[in-house]
């Protein structure tokens, strides 16, 4: 382990406390702004724009979450603060709660928001009819409380290798969740062009809006695998191997899974 440690590549990378806090403000502005329009904007108001609503709410609590961790810890540093060791770790695990609660959160809402695509998509006229704003209240409000409950559970218990397999599932399911859906939603969508390229006369080739939509399907699921895969990897090498030198140079990156969901954020 020493000499695997030792190596350069090992040694994680040095990235300034300013990094973490200038992504997390320029999140925070950013999921402001979306929060505010569909809230000032009449039109807005329906249940598809609500759980876009949540999700910027709880990427903006990432955000919120990592900038106060960040300055607890400069101020500590710099002995602007002053704590009793059992204070510092009650703030250290409220903080660590409310990130693990927005992530459960965040993640929960992409995936409602592609199951609400899905619905539109493939069930347009009975829409309205399915997806109620009463149906919709529910759904937000049992994600939160079960995002609640579930980051109290991972915090008090995140030695268990029990806990860490259950979020490393939900994160798994989640992906193969909106995989099946965008890429099903994806081939609709080219059926239908085909269908009506075979109307016309003469028949013409939409090649175009096919890889438009096969490029946006695979920036959509690219940017999420890129930016939360790495944490949750992170999360498998804890489980199965946790003292391999391969292992442990994996985790000396943690920082660098961090910023990459602020920036998912």
């Amino acid at each position: 382990t020493t000499v695997g440690a030792s190596s350069g590549w090992c040694q994680g990378l040095d990235i300034p406390n300013e990094l973490f806090l200038a992504l997390g403000l320029v999140s925070l502005v950013e999921n402001l702004l979306v929060v505010a329009a569909i809230l000032k904007n009449r039109n807005l108001h329906s249940p598809t724009y609500y759980f876009i609503c949540c999700l910027a709410v709880s990427d903006m609590l990432v955000s919120i979450s990592n900038l106060a961790e960040m300055l607890f810890m400069l101020l500590l540093e710099h002995g602007v603060l002053v704590m009793r060791p059992s204070i510092v770790r009650h703030m250290d695990n409220v903080i660590d709660m409310l990130i693990c609660s927005s992530v459960v959160s965040s993640l929960s809402f992409l995936g409602v928001i592609a199951v609400d695509r899905y619905i539109t998509i493939f069930y347009a006229l009975r829409y309205h009819s399915i997806m109620t704003l009463q149906r919709a209240v529910v759904t937000m409000a049992s994600i939160w409380l079960a995002s609640t409950v579930s980051s109290t559970v991972l915090i008090t218990y995140y030695h268990s290798n029990t806990i860490l397999l259950c979020l490393i599932s939900f994160f798994l399911f989640m992906l193969i969740l909106m995989l099946v859906l965008y890429i099903h939603m994806f081939a609709l969508a080219r059926h239908h062009l085909h269908s009506i390229s075979s109307q016309q006369k003469p028949p013409t080739a939409h090649h175009g809006g096919s890889l438009k939509g096969a490029v946006t399907l695979t920036i959509l699921l690219g940017v999420f695998f890129i930016c939360w895969g790495p944490f949750f990897f992170h999360l498998i090498l804890i489980v199965i191997c946790p003292t391999n030198p391969f292992c442990t140079c994996f985790f000396s990156y943690f920082n660098l899974f961090l910023i990459l969901i602020i920036c998912n954020s």
